[in-house]
């Protein structure tokens, strides 16, 4: 063998062996490789899908924020405006078993999410469970702030915050919703299942029957006379007249929807709604119109009130005397509680409280709300009580309750339960009569007389034609009533020769001032607060101020006058 060809045969031995070297690192290569992948993916498997004893980790991480993904549906006004809607938020959670040093951790994540407190963090963070929630509802700065914390175990979870753009302004009509985005008051509570976003529930947005602009100047009203007599808190409400929608409804004081921090239980408390009040001689208007419908008197009738009426070891007695024969009118515009105890003693007490019960105010008001009160009525229904709760003392309702039975009296006689929807999307409004539609106009004639010369004058605005009733009424206490503790309110309505709105207001506790020379009755608070309320929405309301003040209070008494004389027309007089 040449030289040449052994040099071939140990070239073509030693690729060989280096190919079979090469294979053998290859295999064993590839086997570390597929063993390292198998032993990722079993971890990854572990990690994500079994938990300890073979849970579905799932359910650990979905349970606690299932509602608060559904998420919940927009709520606007009648305009479209938003008055409540969701933002996307995260939320950050903790599996502790996977936590490195939790001291560590608990450090990091407190400086980091104020509000969040050390002990209460590390007893999360030291405990055997897979889940714990650390804080809900970031700010955007705050989950960055997080992330760059870069800490094992720690992870985000997408949520929606829900939010009130108007802020405290429709506060008791929204209500609120709790962490996990469930309706706990107002409007959130009452539409709760329809407001929730789900696979199977697509919904829509809620439409409010209230007015922003209303709404607005309501409150704003409200909170100056509130501040101005001192009081201690202030409630309203504005009611179409002919359909029973609630434009408007503020009650002070009143919370920030959007901090949990703002709220305390008055803050909460819905005083138009929930609230039950002897409301005093506003429900002269109803006593007044039971009589004249069951045709107990007339308006050309009237009652001696020359001096108090003896009950027992009380007396009935009238704020501001006459000392004299009243008509019906005059016991309506100088609030003769005398003259109304009468009134209500010739109407009787089974009739009373059935044409009560008509006026809806013997019952819960239907407002779409779960705040709110059950009148309070008497145990006994004698002769006392008769002609107490003729004149307000004695039986304890809502503002809304008044509201609404006011919007029966003047528009023509039919009641309409009271919504916060539109009655457009309800198929319009279904009322039913309560009085007829000429004791209707008579109540309108006095109920405007009272404004133009009566105890609520200084409601009158220039042009609007306003009507209505005062009522000051010593709040009940131990022992009897609290003789410097008032609820003065006004219930009334505009424009009066075709009423299209209901304007309730009430003030707890007034105080007088040097500018109502130290009176706190409604003839000074919440009369002209009503009026100023008027006077700023009845240009929104494309009302045209009519300028013949002297013409129509020269009409007025001619008017009853001929209704005096049973010469009023059916219905619709001109004012």
């Amino acid at each position: 063998m040449t030289g040449n060809a052994q040099s071939s045969i140990l070239f073509d031995g030693a690729i060989s062996r280096a190919l079979k070297v090469g294979r053998h690192r290859l295999v064993i290569t590839g086997a570390i490789f597929l063993f390292s992948l198998l032993v990722v993916s079993v971890r990854l498997i572990d990690l994500t899908v079994i938990g300890d004893g073979f849970e579905p980790r799932f359910a650990a991480v979905a349970d606690p924020t299932r509602n608060a993904r559904l998420g919940r549906h927009d709520i606007v006004d009648r305009n479209g405006l938003l008055l409540a809607t969701n933002l996307p938020t995260a939320s950050v959670y903790a599996d502790p078993k996977r936590m490195l040093n939790v001291d560590e951790a608990v450090a990091q994540l407190t400086a980091v999410l104020p509000g969040v407190g050390r002990a209460e963090l590390a007893a999360k963070l030291k405990s055997k469970r897979r889940f714990v929630w650390i804080k809900r509802n970031l700010t955007p700065r705050q989950q960055a702030a997080v992330n760059r914390l870069g800490l094992p175990g720690v992870a985000f979870q997408s949520e929606a915050r829900r939010v009130y753009p108007q802020g405290r302004l429709f506060s008791h009509v929204n209500g609120s919703v709790d962490i996990d985005s469930r309706g706990i008051a107002g409007v959130e509570q009452a539409f709760d299942e329809s407001l929730r976003v789900g696979r199977d529930q697509p919904g829509e947005t809620l439409r409010l029957s209230l007015d922003t602009r209303f709404q607005y100047v309501l409150r704003q009203e409200l909170a100056l006379g509130m501040a101005r007599f001192k009081a201690a808190g202030a409630a309203g409400v504005i009611l179409d007249a002919n359909n029973g929608e609630v434009l408007a409804m503020v009650s002070l004081p009143d919370f920030d929807p959007n901090d949990p921090r703002d709220r305390t239980g008055i803050q909460q408390f819905n005083q138009v709604t929930l609230g039950a009040y002897e409301m005093g001689s506003t429900f002269k208007i109803f006593t007044a119109a039971m009589a004249l419908d069951s045709g107990v008197v007339t308006l050309g009738g009237g009652y001696d009130a020359s001096s108090p009426i003896p009950m027992g070891r009380f007396l009935i007695r009238d704020y501001k005397p006459k000392n004299r024969f009243l008509t019906v009118p005059e016991i309506f515009v100088y609030s003769s509680n005398i003259g109304a105890a009468k009134m209500a003693l010739d109407v009787g007490a089974d009739r009373q409280r059935a044409y009560l019960e008509r006026f809806g105010l013997m019952r819960p008001s239907d407002i779409e709300l779960p705040e709110v009160a059950r009148p309070l009525t008497p145990d006994r229904w004698g002769e006392l009580t008769t002609m107490t709760v003729g004149y307000g003392h004695g039986i304890a309702v809502s503002l809304m309750q008044v509201a609404s039975a006011t919007a029966a009296v003047v528009n023509s006689g039919v009641f309409y339960a009271p919504t916060l929807l539109s009655r457009d999307g309800l198929g319009g409004a279904i009322g039913r009569r309560v009085i007829s539609a000429r004791t209707s106009e008579q109540m309108r004639l006095m109920m405007r007389l009272n404004v133009a010369d009566g105890t609520g004058r200084k409601a009158e605005v220039q042009g609007y034609r306003i009507g209505g009733k005062t009522g000051s009424a010593d709040k009940p206490g131990k022992g009897g009533y609290q003789r410097r503790a008032l609820l003065s309110s006004f219930a009334g309505a505009f424009p009066m020769d075709g009423p299209r709105y209901v304007v309730a207001v009430m003030f707890d506790e007034p105080q007088g001032i040097k500018e109502t020379f130290n009176y706190a009755t409604a003839g000074w608070n919440a009369a002209p607060t009503t009026g100023r309320i008027i006077a700023r929405i009845g240009p929104m309301a494309g009302i045209i101020a009519v300028d013949d003040a002297g013409q129509e209070a020269r009409g007025l008494l001619v008017k009853i006058a001929d209704h005096a004389a049973g010469n009023g027309k059916e219905p619709g007089v001109a004012f």
